[in-house]
């Protein structure tokens, strides 16, 4: 599995967790189990997922105020999960660089989303990218 599988995997789990709250220990076997992840790819997946689940109001805070006609809460879950990976991925993982991040968002986009949602992810990513645009962040 590569870093992009890894990364769809833990979107997907993500977005599970999203939905279902309950017990996220035994979700995340399951679903380890159920996707057969290699025990290669399984550190890069968990901590995608375990950064993103502990970092989650860091990760909203940095993205809410350049949502444009949106609130956070009004946002597709998916589309929501999309925006927390990628903004952890641009500011937590240190070996991904933001364009990086944003690229690949952007094909989760492709593949779970519409042309509308894939745009908007796109427009709000590049501006946290950005210093000026950004601000500082919280």
């Amino acid at each position: 599995m590569s870093r992009r599988e890894a990364r769809e995997k833990a979107f997907m789990l993500l977005y599970q967790l999203e939905i279902q709250r309950e017990d996220e220990e035994a979700q995340l076997a399951s679903f380890l189990e159920e996707r057969d992840v290699n025990e290669q790819d399984k550190p890069y997946l968990v901590s995608l997922v375990s950064g993103v689940r502990s970092t989650r109001d860091d990760l909203d805070a940095r993205f809410a105020p350049l949502l444009k006609r949106w609130t956070k809460e009004r946002l597709p879950k998916i589309d929501l999960t999309i925006l927390r990976l990628a903004v952890y991925e641009m500011f937590y993982v240190d070996d991904v660089p933001q364009n990086v991040a944003i690229s690949e968002a952007v094909l989760l986009c492709r593949k779970y989303t519409n042309d509308e949602s894939r745009s908007y992810i796109n427009a709000v990513l590049g501006r946290l990218s950005n210093p000026v645009t950004a601000g500082d962040p919280p």
